[in-house]
């Protein structure tokens, strides 16, 4: 079977106070023995920009000291029903290829799923994680593109307060 078609361990989730689900964390198999050490946030959103993000990555981490990855996914808001209905497929399907790649490389990885705006919930969970910094793919916007649309690589790049690695 492709490893991209087996479903992670689900290791926790978190509902809002309507009881709408709102976050998943997915361990890889095997799952980080550290995740608290040297923590490096990975956004990834199903694009080929976020899947260069990942390889980049995934060719860095062996040079690391035992660097714990953590890829970080944002779906748009979903009503309750939808969420509890459609969030992890979404998710699992959209990372499939980012987690297939980690894994092909023997390197594990925990999927922190959430919804809303992405770079607000990749800020939060770099500081949640105490992330020692954050790779994401840029969207190649250009100069205009970029000021009308202000894409989440540079939004996260100029409010976070650590590291960002931005990957063409």
């Amino acid at each position: 079977m492709n490893p991209a078609q087996v479903t992670p361990a689900l290791a926790g989730s978190e509902r809002d106070g309507d009881g709408r689900l709102v976050k998943l964390i997915y361990d890889s198999t095997p799952p980080l023995k550290a995740p608290d050490v040297n923590p490096w946030l990975v956004a990834v959103d199903g694009s080929d920009n976020a899947l260069r993000a990942v390889a980049h990555v995934a060719g860095q981490a062996p040079e690391m000291n035992a660097c714990a990855l953590h890829l970080v996914h944002v779906q748009p808001w979903l009503s309750k029903e939808a969420a509890g209905a459609e969030l992890a497929h979404r998710a699992l399907e959209a990372t499939a290829q980012a987690r297939a790649l980690l894994d092909t490389k023997g390197l594990p990885w925990r999927l922190h799923v959430a919804m809303g705006d992405p770079a607000e919930r990749i800020l939060e969970e770099a500081v949640r994680l105490n992330a020692i910094g954050i790779v994401i793919g840029n969207r190649g916007l250009n100069t205009v593109e970029s000021l009308l649309l202000v894409s989440v690589a540079h939004k996260v790049m100029h409010l976070a307060r650590l590291p960002v690695m931005v990957v063409p």
